[in-house]
């Protein structure tokens, strides 16, 4: 069993929105990822999708998206990023998920001996830019579920967890942020992300801090080809 990732499918949703608009190496970007997924990952494999699944906007309008990420092999787990508006009660949302189809949200999921959890994220102050006001109230909020998630990974038994995040929880120049003070006091293996693009990407910590390895796993920095991040 290995576990990979791959983030930011941008799938079109009921409204059909192509990617292409965002440049040339969008252009059927999905059939891409298909192709590169059903190489390489199995049915016994995991595969973490760390938010902005789909463009719809009500959770009808996303099915068929989930569900052609559902035809796909392997169990999925997913988080929701800033554009999964459709992302309704999750009672509601794991009631149409399709198959071997998982959803995480400030909480955590134990899975062939390992345990995943995570919760969106959000900006977070910088040494030369405070946060705005609400800005700074959703920040602390996240602070808070990422704690929650990662204390429902311990209660799970997890001594080795994967977090998954959409916001990244740090930039390229390594300094300490909210997010890595509460990742670096648990057991922690792995953090996936999202979020960035294009040039967002060179803003992008890729590597390891104080022994957790971080990994920015949105679809066009990986040339939209899911990564094997352990087995």
């Amino acid at each position: 069993m290995s576990v990979f990732a791959i983030g930011d499918l941008h799938l079109p949703g009921h409204d059909q929105k192509p990617m292409d608009v965002f440049g040339s190496h969008w252009d059927r970007h999905f059939e891409t990822i298909s192709e590169n997924w059903r190489r390489l990952i199995g049915e016994d494999d995991i595969v973490l999708i760390p938010g902005d699944i789909s463009w719809a906007m009500q959770l009808n309008e996303a099915q068929d998206d989930l569900n052609a990420i559902g035809k796909l092999p392997g169990t999925k787990l997913l988080l929701r990023g800033n554009h999964d508006y459709w992302w309704s009660s999750l009672s509601k949302l794991r009631a149409v998920l399709p198959q071997r189809m998982h959803v995480i949200q400030n909480d955590a999921l134990l899975l062939d001996g390992h345990v995943f959890c995570g919760t969106r994220g959000w900006n977070f102050p910088l040494p030369q830019q405070a946060l705005g006001e609400q800005d700074e109230k959703v920040y602390q909020r996240e602070l808070i579920r990422l704690k929650m998630s990662l204390d429902h990974a311990v209660k799970l038994g997890g001594d080795d967890i994967t977090v998954m995040l959409h916001f990244p929880p740090l930039f390229a120049d390594g300094l300490s942020t909210g997010f890595t003070e509460i990742l670096e006091s648990y057991p922690i293996r792995q953090v996936v992300y999202g979020h960035l693009h294009g040039a967002g990407i060179k803003i992008a910590f890729e590597g390891e801090r104080e022994g957790i390895q971080y990994n920015l796993v949105s679809c066009d920095a990986l040339e939209f080809c899911p990564v094997r991040i352990f087995e």
